[in-house]
């Protein structure tokens, strides 16, 4: 009987330190900002402008790359004003709906923080 009470205690206590590590490490907003930031130049830069022809860049006379890195701001804005975030202290759950335009095809983005990394399990195109 006193090994089970001594099995419980350590594992009350091993709990409760993870949740406390999970709690401290749950990241913030701001770090969300920064990784959809860089997950969705990094998309961009990857699959749009490397799918670009060179001669639509020569003719408009614009670099993609350069653009992106001059957009980045309003990059940054439009996901902050976007995206929700659910707070669950251990972990948060950011969802995402990027929509400019009718012409344009809009993309929502689930993702979860915790332990300060981020994992994106839904990424879909609407």
């Amino acid at each position: 009987m006193k090994l089970l009470a001594t099995l419980i205690s350590i594992g009350a206590v091993s709990v409760t330190i993870l949740g406390v590590i999970m709690a401290k490490t749950n990241p913030n907003q701001i770090e969300y900002e920064k990784y959809a930031v860089h997950k969705l130049t990094t998309y961009l830069e990857t699959d749009v402008c490397q799918k670009t022809p060179n001669f639509l860049e020569r003719l408009i006379k614009v670099d993609c790359n350069q653009v992106l890195q001059s957009v980045k701001p309003q990059i940054k804005e439009l996901i902050t004003s976007t995206t929700n975030r659910q707070d669950y202290i251990i972990f948060s759950i950011y969802k995402s709906e990027i929509k400019l335009d009718s012409w344009i095809p809009g993309y929502k983005f689930e993702t979860v923080g915790v332990l300060n990394q981020f994992y994106t399990y839904n990424a879909e195109q609407k």
